[in-house]
């Protein structure tokens, strides 16, 4: 992963009118047409339901520990992917670790979508010194790999879930922020837009019905290609100890707590990491999927 998030170029803004429909129509049909997009997503829909009927589908208790059974290797009866250095059933603990995990990778992408949308369209409308004073302070937090600046702020604000969701909100506010305001300087631009001013419409009416629908696709596509990188930095908290705190079943949480076991069960210990690897792939490849289908040049 790379150490700084760098926004990719985003997929171009659908033009409005009558043709609308037939854009998002069409965007569903290449997307249909991706057999890698759509087994990731069904990959995604099958984690979230893991997530939300996590404790529901789990055959154990997840928090149940018996010393007696510590580090089972896969296979054992009654503990089909093993158990961990407490003796806690490892299937149950991976299959209720997914809401906690999903939650953490969410979450502040969803947060920062809201926030960096919100003030990346400004900058991108108002233009002018608006523009420069709110982008050149984006910038700033370029300045730091996204890494080193989520492990700060997270340091500093305290381990616990609460401080390592606005951590990582704050680490991706700027991203989502500079791909909001690149997409709402190419709309502003456009006939229809300028039509509308012509006729006396006030910016946010303009901005309500002309920008708006125009250029959320294009940040809401970007964003979700960020789960992946979120999840994986929220684990990688988890794992250094300023994530997630015992005993909660959580994905980095329990590589962290594995790690000692690494040379006696290594396929045990590996099972978060597995967890962690398919998820953001498939967040990655419905990423791709998604830029792919609403690509206007296609």
């Amino acid at each position: 992963m790379s150490a700084v998030i760098s926004p990719p170029s985003p997929p171009s803004p659908s033009a409005p009118g009558p043709s609308a429909r037939g854009y998002w129509a069409s965007v569903i049909g290449r997307f249909g047409q991706d057999r890698v997009a759509v087994g990731a997503a069904i990959a995604v829909g099958l984690l979230l339901l893991m997530a939300i009927f996590g404790p529901w589908l789990a055959p154990a208790d997840p928090l149940q520990a018996s010393m007696l059974n510590r580090l089972k290797p896969i296979g054992t009866e009654g503990y089909p992917l093993g158990s961990d250095e407490l003796g806690r059933d490892m299937l149950s603990r991976l299959i209720v670790g997914a809401r906690l995990s999903l939650f953490m990778g969410l979450t502040p992408v969803l947060l920062a979508f809201v926030f960096g949308a919100t003030v990346g369209i400004l900058a991108g409308y108002a233009g002018g010194f608006v523009n420069t004073a709110i982008m050149r302070t984006i910038d700033v937090f370029y300045a730091f790999p996204s890494v080193l600046l989520a492990i700060a702020l997270s340091g500093a604000l305290g381990a616990g879930i609460t401080n390592s969701l606005i951590s990582l909100t704050i680490v991706f506010i700027p991203p989502i922020a500079r791909v909001a305001e690149s997409v709402t300087t190419q709309v502003r631009t456009r006939d229809y837009v300028e039509a509308a001013r012509a006729s006396g419409a006030g910016g946010f009416t303009i901005v309500r019905v002309h920008v708006l629908g125009n250029v959320l696709g294009p940040i809401f596509v970007y964003a979700t290609s960020l789960i992946a990188v979120c999840m994986i930095l929220a684990s990688g908290l988890s794992f250094l100890g300023l994530g997630v705190k015992p005993p909660e079943p959580e994905w980095g949480l329990m590589l962290n707590t594995l790690r000692t076991a690494i040379y006696s069960q290594p396929w045990v210990a590996a099972l978060p990491g597995a967890m962690i690897f398919v998820t953001s792939i498939a967040f990655n490849l419905l990423s791709d999927g998604l830029r792919s289908a609403m690509d206007n040049k296609q």
